[in-house]
């Protein structure tokens, strides 16, 4: 690994794990959670606030620094922490995802992967090489591997194709990621949902080498089974004293099931969108704060959550200002919903350390079983 960038294993419950990564920015805790800063800020919330919900890492996006406002001006700026106030570590994308995303504005080559803006339509040719200069110049702690994923499902023979160019890529940035002491470089293993293809990819990148090793190409629009199915062999394909993180992952139940599969980190857009549209997740499962059945409501979205949303306002409130379409609904129910899932993985931890994991999943799904009902 990298100097100064280490994982150890604190305790291990069946597949399950938690220990925790260290690096010169700070300890992250696993399983963690990483919620998703894309533009260089968590939407709606301030990054002290974020700090606060126990988020011990952010990940911000390569494609939507590069084209705003470029990865050279954040350097000039003195770097992306600085830029965005955050001082604990960063993860940054390679830019890959939006190779499948924005399909229709690209074109794809073995050299890289030609991108037309969304924004004003300029043209930009994203490398290997270029993915691992943008996030040496964000001073990124943890730099991923420039990839390209297709969505699901595709032909097998479309799957394999772009698994080994994915592994071609890999090398190329690992090449130029060099010697970067004290920072890390993510290998991602492709394959869609074929077992063999998926070996493959792990093998290519292990001979490779990385400082950790992600699972891509999953929740891309295979649905929870097949996603859980690929998660019951993938993670053992992979180094055990080196971290594993899940690309996109996901929903609480997503989260839950990932980690009893040996899933060390993820992210997910969900908590900071749902807020934005009036969407809270809490232990009774996910509350539509717009229904009319809040209107009337003087209880918290979760009466056992600390959050200042659950702490200090009703759903009535959450409901009220939702449809007056006022900026603090986003807030709250943001701040909510990044409390929920960090505690979530606080939960999950001290089960895993505990060995109790089995009871404390068996928990997790009969209290959303019995869902949020309102009074009468």
């Amino acid at each position: 690994m990298s100097q100064k960038f280490s994982f150890r294993l604190h305790a291990t419950d069946g597949r399950a794990r938690t220990g925790v990564i260290s690096t010169p920015r700070g300890e992250i805790r696993t399983p963690a959670f990483m919620p998703v800063g894309t533009a260089g800020t968590v939407k709606a919330m301030l990054p002290e606030s974020v700090r606060a919900t126990g988020a011990d890492i952010l990940l911000g996006n390569t494609y939507h620094l590069m084209l705003r406002p470029t990865a050279e001006r954040i350097a000039r700026l003195g770097g992306l922490h600085r830029f965005m106030n955050w001082d604990r570590p960063v993860l940054t994308d390679s830019g890959g995802f939006q190779v499948m995303s924005l399909s229709d504005l690209r074109k794809l080559t073995e050299e890289g992967v030609r991108f037309k803006s969304h924004i004003d339509g300029s043209e930009h040719h994203l490398t290997p090489e270029r993915s691992m200069e943008i996030q040496r110049l964000l001073g990124s702690d943890i730099v991923m591997c420039f990839d390209e994923c297709p969505a699901l499902p595709a032909p097998v023979e479309t799957v394999a194709a772009s698994m080994r160019l994915s592994m071609r890529w890999a090398a190329r940035s690992r090449e130029a990621f060099g010697d970067r002491p004290g920072h890390a470089l993510f290998g991602i293993m492709q394959g869609g949902v074929t077992q063999e293809l998926r070996a493959e990819s792990a093998s290519k990148l292990r001979e490779i080498g990385f400082d950790g090793y992600a699972i891509g190409g999953l929740a891309v629009g295979e649905g929870q089974e097949a996603m859980f199915g690929v998660l019951d062999y993938a993670p053992g394909l992979l180094p055990e004293d080196r971290p594993r993180y899940l690309m996109g992952v996901g929903k609480p139940d997503d989260i839950v099931g990932a980690v009893a599969r040996g899933i060390d980190m993820m992210d997910c857009v969900l908590p900071s969108r749902s807020g934005r549209t009036g969407q809270a997740w809490t232990r009774a499962g996910q509350v539509n704060i717009k229904n009319a059945r809040h209107a009337d409501d003087p209880r918290p979205l979760d009466e056992d959550c600390t959050c200042p949303a659950c702490r200090n306002y009703s759903r009535a409130y959450l409901h009220h200002v939702f449809r007056a379409g006022e900026i603090i609904s986003s807030m709250l129910l943001t701040w909510h919903n990044l409390h929920y899932f960090q505690e979530l993985m606080a939960g999950l931890r001290a089960a895993i350390a505990g060995g109790r994991l089995a009871d404390f999943t068996a928990d997790f799904h009969a209290r959303r079983a019995a869902g949020d009902i309102a009074p009468l």
